[in-house]
């Protein structure tokens, strides 16, 4: 079945972006851009940074492991910054940020399991695609060692992104020309394992 003509505007829309993400990937300001999205996407931007991290290496395969750095350490810092909204400004800021997602009762089930699993928890969920601010600002609200929290965050995003890296450096090549000849069909892919990430953060 063909597709529609607003199906078919839609992809081209997004092809664009694409392209336009793999043009600043590849610029002198990459890796910045790629700190400003880690860092807020650990707080409260919706936006993860795994697609720019990965475009970066498709655009310079060279800069694989560095970009693999500055985004574990960005997330970290901005996990930092999720921890204090949860720790001191949750019903300001937090509790909006959970209810931007609708996971007010995932959010709560979260909280619960801290008691059970620590630091733990926040290694097992930073490598799904949840929305890593449900787990930064759900550790402020349950006051969990500042150490512990640190520490957790740093082997769970640095383990995400290290094999994001990695798979792309080693398949970089073979990826873009996919990326490029089934553009509709890897971005159903990405819909689907956001969806599936959401699902982790609430049944699981």
């Amino acid at each position: 079945m063909e597709a529609s003509a607003p199906e078919i505007q839609r992809r081209g829309i997004m092809k664009r972006l694409f392209d336009r993400i793999m043009v600043m990937s590849a610029g002198p300001h990459a890796l910045w851009l790629l700190a400003v999205v880690s860092f807020t996407e650990a707080s409260f931007f919706p936006i993860p940074p795994d697609p720019i991290l990965a475009a970066i290496v498709l655009a310079r395969r060279q800069r694989a492991w560095i970009a693999a750095l500055v985004c574990t350490v960005a997330s970290v810092v901005g996990g930092l910054f999720g921890y204090a909204i949860g720790y001191g400004l949750y019903e300001t800021i937090g509790a909006p940020v959970i209810a931007f997602y609708n996971m007010q009762e995932a959010f709560h089930t979260f909280q619960l399991r801290f008691d059970e699993w620590g630091g733990w928890i926040i290694v097992a969920k930073g490598l799904t695609p949840i929305p890593f601010k449900i787990v930064t600002i759900a550790s402020g609200v349950a006051h969990l060692n500042l150490w512990t929290f640190v520490i957790a965050c740093i082997i769970t995003r640095g383990l995400r992104f290290l094999v994001v890296a990695a798979l792309f450096y080693a398949f970089g090549p073979q990826a873009r020309a996919m990326i490029d000849k089934h553009f509709s069909t890897v971005m159903i892919v990405g819909t689907i394992v956001v969806i599936l990430g959401f699902v982790a953060v609430i049944y699981i």
